[in-house]
């Protein structure tokens, strides 16, 4: 008998892991359609609040949405329009830059043969390239900008949302097996979603905000693209920072040299230091209870299978599998596992 479960068992296992398989290969294949749905849940999400303070002032709920939405468009066509101005002028300059980096670096090798020390020029080249990283910066707002294509899909997704949001509490309540027990798991979570979004909405503007007066004050070109970098990569945790101020560094250092790149990568230092340190955690604690090693995986994994918006709603996603974890008995250990403290009235036990 133990061997007859030990084989239903492995069967089992393999089953599950079949069948995972099989959901994230039709995840990828979707993901064209799958990306502007899952935009437009979380924008929703974010909505329902402001549209019901809104109604608060007797405002009709058409209206309120209405005056929400075109808010949503008038800032995501702003943000789209200056991407692409800043993408074709950057493309243009681009050459001038490079040629300028060789002109820097001959003068480099040259001091360096000086000391009996012989670097070559074309290695130097090679691994110090900001074309490099000005493409990848160009390729992830171009992939960002190919979903905003999609911004008439989206808003009337979510204008749609908005309309049934009122009436979808009812209809999940009468769906639902045990609709008390479930309402307030899904209470919880649209809380946790609303809280995190708009505190980080918010810090993420103040960093935008923050780099663009101090690339503004330097002179550097394009200080309005870096700080809508800042803004967006600051969605991504622990390492989209480090990410916005990357290519703003190296234009720093091709403009200016490298003493200036140096103070104004201080001066990203100090920024995030501040608000990633001081004022995030201060009014968003332990945020949404997740590990550090896992918002740094689920970025990896949400990112290669729904790409750069994938990445920006990684913490979320990964937040709604962990939320229905704790509620399933075989699956309560994984969210355990996902959690990035355990309660200290939790009992360890040992064989």
């Amino acid at each position: 008998m133990p061997s007859i479960d030990y084989k239903s068992g492995i069967l089992k296992a393999l089953l599950i892991v079949a069948a995972l398989f099989v959901v994230l290969a039709g995840l990828k294949i979707a993901a064209n359609i799958l990306v502007p749905f899952l935009l437009s849940l979380f924008i929703a999400i974010v909505c329902h609040p402001l549209v019901k303070k809104i109604e608060r002032f007797k405002v009709p709920k058409p209206l309120a949405i209405l005056g929400v939405v075109l808010v949503i468009v008038t800032c995501a066509v702003y943000l789209v329009g200056l991407v692409g101005r800043s993408l074709l002028e950057m493309s243009q300059l681009l050459p001038g830059y490079l040629e300028q980096l060789r002109g820097e670096i001959t003068w480099v090798v040259d001091r360096l043969a000086e000391f009996n020390i012989v670097v070559s020029r074309d290695l130097i080249t090679e691994y110090f390239n900001p074309g490099v990283a000005m493409r990848l910066v160009a390729e992830t707002l171009s992939s960002l900008g190919d979903v905003m294509k999609n911004l008439f899909l989206v808003i009337i997704t979510v204008v749609f949302m908005l309309f049934e949001a009122s009436s979808l509490r009812q209809k999940v309540y009468l769906a639902l097996d045990e609709p008390d027990i479930k309402m307030q798991q899904i209470e919880r979570f649209l809380s946790s979603v609303n809280n995190y979004l708009a505190i980080k909405t918010l810090v993420s503007v103040a960093t935008g905000f923050c780099v663009t007066v101090m690339l503004w004050a330097a002179g550097l070109d394009f200080y309005l693209l870096w700080g809508v970098l800042a803004f967006l990569l600051n969605y991504i945790p622990n390492i989209g920072s480090i990410i916005a101020a990357i290519p703003a560094i190296l234009l720093a250092a091709l403009q200016f040299g490298l003493a200036p790149a140096g103070f104004i990568g201080l001066g990203y230092l100090a920024i995030n230091t501040i608000i990633a340190n001081l004022i995030e955690p201060r009014y968003l604690g332990r945020g949404l209870g997740l590990s550090t090693l896992v918002v740094f995986l689920s970025l990896v994994f949400w990112g290669w299978l729904l790409g750069s918006v994938g990445m920006l709603l990684s913490v979320l996603l990964t937040m709604v599998i962990k939320i229905g974890l704790e509620n399933s008995q075989d699956g309560k250990w994984i969210a355990i596992l996902l959690s990035g403290e355990v309660s200290e009235d939790a009992e360890v036990t040992q064989d």
